[in-house]
């Protein structure tokens, strides 16, 4: 059973684009869902202990664009070794 009295790290891991002069490739963006993915599934398993939700309205000429982005917090009971020269990418 998960109690975040366990939780001893906490991982941030941004999916999406959140800055209007700096779009996210899409490449970026599965690179993104891929960390996540291996953040659920691998040994130390990390659970989702909260998410942000952000989204900004933009319009460009008569054209409405959208920003989205989830920001993951994974808690993990400690920190994994394959996450250790990974700081850069949060």
């Amino acid at each position: 059973m998960f109690d975040l009295t366990n939780v001893g790290y906490v991982k941030r891991i941004m999916v999406g684009s959140t800055d209007p002069e700096k779009l996210t490739p899409d490449a970026a963006v599965q690179a993104q869902a891929a960390l996540l993915n291996r953040c659920l599934t691998e040994t130390p398993r990390g659970r989702i202990v909260g998410i942000e939700k952000n989204f900004t309205l933009l319009n460009i000429g008569e054209h409405q664009v959208v920003l989205q982005a989830l920001i993951y917090h994974l808690g993990f009971a400690r920190k994994p070794h394959w996450l250790a020269g990974d700081e850069e990418s949060s």
